[in-house]
């Protein structure tokens, strides 16, 4: 599969910051201009809104941020922003997966945590006391990120991991009830999803990924119930549907290129696919796009 993946370098240049490092905490200063197509991160992502509003497309679906109000976001998240106001603020947490885990043993810490229930990203409406708290660690995130000390690293990933706690009791108290979803036996979901986002652009059959975990079809299917309450075959097709439209923010592909870089024979299966999910054709959704209008 194309690897068009917005890295958080990539994605950190185009408003005019050269960061090297594998995390960042903005200042909250308003914000100009946001790309103007949709795009696909490969990080994560911890926004808080702290003036202003935001009209946001996350997955193809739509959301309003207002201040206080969270947007959690995991890798393969594809992005659009559709309308912003000209007060907009935002506090800003990105960080790469592979430095916050790095001596962490459970390769499946950040998805036990439940930030996302069966999701790749997560809208918060929360209070400002709540609000205060996160503001509060990320002024203090970024001052210690500014430091040269032996010790700095560690400290930063401690205070990230307050932050993702934080946000983690928040998304608890929200719910009510801790989900299943949080459990060691479901383990098995998470390699799962790992292996479908490394592979939906040459496999697409549920048999492939349950022979890759040595168990059946069946037990497979009941597993990715239990922590996502979606059949594998559903979160397959999103994770397509997440490329496509990754893909289709990129004006230099056809929309031939798409349907045959995400593994489709034909141009006409891939719409039909499309549109089954979207409700618009692949044609119309750039032209959305490209005109800043909502689908």
């Amino acid at each position: 599969m194309d690897k068009a993946h917005e890295k958080l370098h990539d994605t950190l240049m185009f408003y005019g910051v050269d960061c090297v490092r594998p995390y960042y905490i903005s200042s909250g200063n308003p914000i100009p201009e946001f790309p103007k197509t949709s795009f696909r991160v490969d990080y994560y992502a911890v926004c808080v809104c702290v003036e202003g509003q935001i009209g946001i497309e996350i997955d193809n679906l739509q959301y309003h941020l207002s201040e206080n109000e969270f947007l959690v976001l995991a890798p393969s998240t594809v992005l659009r922003f559709v309308e912003t106001d000209g007060q907009l603020r935002m506090r800003l947490l990105l960080f790469d997966k592979n430095f916050l885990l790095k001596n962490i043993a459970d390769p499946f810490f950040l998805d036990k945590m439940g930030l996302f229930g069966g999701r790749s990203f997560r809208v918060i409406r929360s209070n400002v006391a709540d609000a205060n708290r996160i503001f509060s660690l990320l002024e203090y995130l970024q001052e210690v990120s500014q430091r040269n000390g032996r010790y700095t690293l560690d400290l930063v990933r401690t205070l990230i991991f307050n932050v993702l706690l934080e946000v983690a009791e928040i998304v608890a108290n929200e719910m009510h009830e801790e989900e299943d979803v949080l459990s060691d036996g479901n383990c098995l979901y998470f390699r799962f999803m790992e292996l479908v986002c490394e592979h939906v652009g040459q496999h697409k059959d549920v048999a492939y990924y349950a022979d890759c975990l040595c168990v059946s079809n069946k037990y497979l299917i009941n597993a990715v119930k239990r922590g996502a309450g979606k059949t594998p075959h559903q979160i397959i097709d999103e994770y397509i549907l997440k490329e496509a439209l990754a893909l289709l923010g990129n004006p230099e592909k056809t929309v031939s290129d798409v349907a045959y870089a995400i593994g489709f024979n034909s141009v006409s299966a891939f719409g039909r696919f499309f549109k089954k999910y979207s409700y618009v054709s692949p044609s119309e959704y750039r032209r959305a796009q490209v005109s800043g209008g909502e689908i």
